[in-house]
């Protein structure tokens, strides 16, 4: 499958959308277009309602999620996140650690705009202060998550440079938080706490109790999504996500997939009025859709053959190689326990060229992956060098939030029983 060429789509200076010399500067620029306002408000009126989860229907299912060991790498990341905090002035453990229940957990956003006065900013940190936020990650993550976060950050700086806006998008601009480290105390390798990074398609939530993590909602995009010239050339994401998901869709019977097509157009035709957004294009549980509601849509896995079934677990878990070993193989455990509810559903078309979206939910993983219109890129219609993925725990396990819920219940009853 090659590469589509963004080339012919980069702006001239007439059409750039770099709107300041800083990123405070071109974010104040932008925020005086009425469509930016829209988007904000919209944002914050989300941001201010009760959390659920995303659901089918509003109401979220029960007794899907249970307190258990998972072999998370919880030492070695309560290790890298005491040295992190070692590092940091009052000033900014103030603007960084928030309480383990903090509603601020909700409060991420995916675009180049720097809207954000809380959290510490990778490009303002030090270079001593940077490689501690980044021992975090990677002692949470796998290696391959590691270095596909980094991949990300490293194509923000190209997009940056091709744009001529390196202070606005580059390879730190960043927001790094903590929850549930006091400013007094080392983060626990039993009491539940966590971090978050976010930043232009960009997105860790990682909640840590004891030996277990859910690390959701995870957002990773990229415009253009391949390095062609300079230090990073050959640099490449999301080919595994994109070239599975195909090929699962085409190894499909004709009958099987008309029952997985929603629509077959992503612009237009057959695609409803609404069901476009021009910030989150299709997907449907981007920044702040944490009480979305999305009917199960498409194939459901209990009508799959076992070649089918093989070829869904694998993209699944290709979307799940972010975690180390132990909370991958649970959140793959979980996925086939629940095989059969899962919906497969696709948009767009099947040919080696053609733009598409997918998706894929169950009760307990929801996962899309969308081929975007240009924003920075001049691209009207949606092509395969920008993409959009996200991982998300439906059912109100987001941000380990049931978990949580589940470790104060056992802890106050533990309390009461004394």
């Amino acid at each position: 499958m090659s590469k589509a060429d963004f080339r012919p789509y980069l702006p001239t200076p007439e059409q750039s959308k770099i709107s300041g010399p800083t990123a405070r500067a071109h974010t104040k620029a932008r925020q005086s277009i009425e469509r930016v306002q829209s988007l904000f408000s919209m944002w914050g009126k989300l941001f201010a309602e009760p959390f659920r989860g995303i659901t089918t229907d509003g109401a979220p299912l029960k007794d899907l999620f249970a307190l258990r060991p998972e072999r998370a790498p919880t030492e070695a990341i309560v290790v890298a996140a005491s040295a992190l905090l070692a590092t940091m002035t009052d000033d900014q453990r103030d603007r960084a650690v928030f309480p383990v229940d903090s509603a601020q957990w909700r409060n991420w956003q995916n675009t180049e705009m720097y809207v954000e006065t809380h959290g510490l900013r990778l490009e303002e940190l030090s270079e001593r202060q940077r490689d501690a936020v980044m021992a975090v990650l990677r002692a949470s993550l796998s290696g391959q998550g590691y270095e596909t976060t980094r991949n990300v950050m490293r194509l923000n700086g190209f997009l940056g440079d091709l744009v001529g806006g390196p202070q606005v998008m580059n390879e730190w601009s960043y927001t790094f938080c903590i929850f549930g480290a006091p400013s007094t105390t080392e983060p626990s390798t039993t009491e539940p706490w966590g971090w978050q990074l976010f930043g232009h398609h960009l997105c860790l939530n990682c909640l840590v109790i004891g030996t277990q993590m859910v690390v959701t909602p995870a957002f990773f995009g990229a415009e253009p999504t391949y390095v062609d010239t300079g230090a990073y050339q050959g640099l490449s994401l999301f080919d595994d996500e994109e070239r599975a998901g195909l090929a699962l869709m085409t190894s499909l019977t004709r009958e099987q997939q008309e029952r997985a097509i929603v629509y077959h157009s992503m612009m237009g035709g057959d695609l409803p009025e609404g069901r476009r957004h021009f910030a989150d294009n299709l997907h449907l549980g981007g920044a702040y859709q944490d009480n979305r509601i999305v009917p199960y849509e498409g194939l459901p896995g209990a009508a799959l053959t076992a070649e089918a079934r093989r070829r869904l677990t694998d993209l699944t878990a290709a979307y799940l190689a972010y975690l180390p070993d132990g909370p991958r193989d649970a959140r793959l455990e979980d996925f086939e326990r629940h095989f059969d509810a899962t919906h497969f559903c696709w948009i767009g078309g099947t040919g080696e060229a053609d733009p598409f979206y997918y998706r894929i939910q169950s009760p307990v993983v929801f996962i899309e992956f969308d081929h975007h219109a240009g924003v920075f890129l001049t691209n009207e219609t949606p092509e395969r060098f920008h993409i959009h993925t996200i991982v998300r725990t439906p059912n109100g396990n987001d941000y380990g939030i049931d978990l949580l819920r589940q470790h104060y219940a056992e802890a106050h009853g533990a309390a009461e029983d004394k």
